[in-house]
């Protein structure tokens, strides 16, 4: 089991490239992408900037502005934010704290690429190890209701 701790006492003092009053910690990172924790100071700013990668924002306390190429957005904990790649796009705060997480895919946008894998449905007989016996049963009578009559009709 591996577990990687962020939230206060583990983030780096400094945020990324280009921000002011955001602390930052890398919670993972590899050849097919970073999740990393960012937390915003009041008037904390992540500079508009653009990036090769595709990029999700997610912001889970607090609430600030996201940019994303000419459009600006007030966003609060609970909502997530595309950041496409090669948009120029940033965040900031104005008036309180703002906590989030940047989940950063490898390479731009794929899902032009993404199809439904063929599965195989093994059907199991009688006996075979996961297999059920077919049930036997019935529905039950409803007794009718005291305003209506046998036929369900209301009287």
């Amino acid at each position: 089991m591996e577990i990687r701790r962020f939230g206060v006492g583990n983030r780096r003092p400094e945020g990324p490239p280009g921000s002011t009053g955001v602390q930052g910690q890398v919670i993972h990172s590899d050849a097919r992408g970073v999740i990393a924790e960012l937390a915003f100071a009041k008037g904390g700013r992540i500079e508009p900037h653009e990036n090769p990668n595709t990029t999700w924002f997610i912001v889970i306390e607090g609430g600030g502005y996201v940019l994303v190429g000419d459009e600006e957005r007030r966003v609060a904990a609970g909502e997530a934010v595309l950041w496409p790649a090669g948009i120029p796009h940033g965040a900031r705060t104005d008036y309180g704290p703002m906590r989030a997480f940047a989940v950063e895919f490898a390479g731009s946008d794929d899902s032009h690429l993404r199809v439904i894998l063929e599965g195989i449905a093994k059907r199991l007989g009688p006996g075979e190890a996961g297999a059920v016996a077919r049930g036997e049963g019935r529905l039950a009578m409803r007794p009718p209701a005291p305003d209506r009559d046998s036929e369900g009709e209301p009287t």
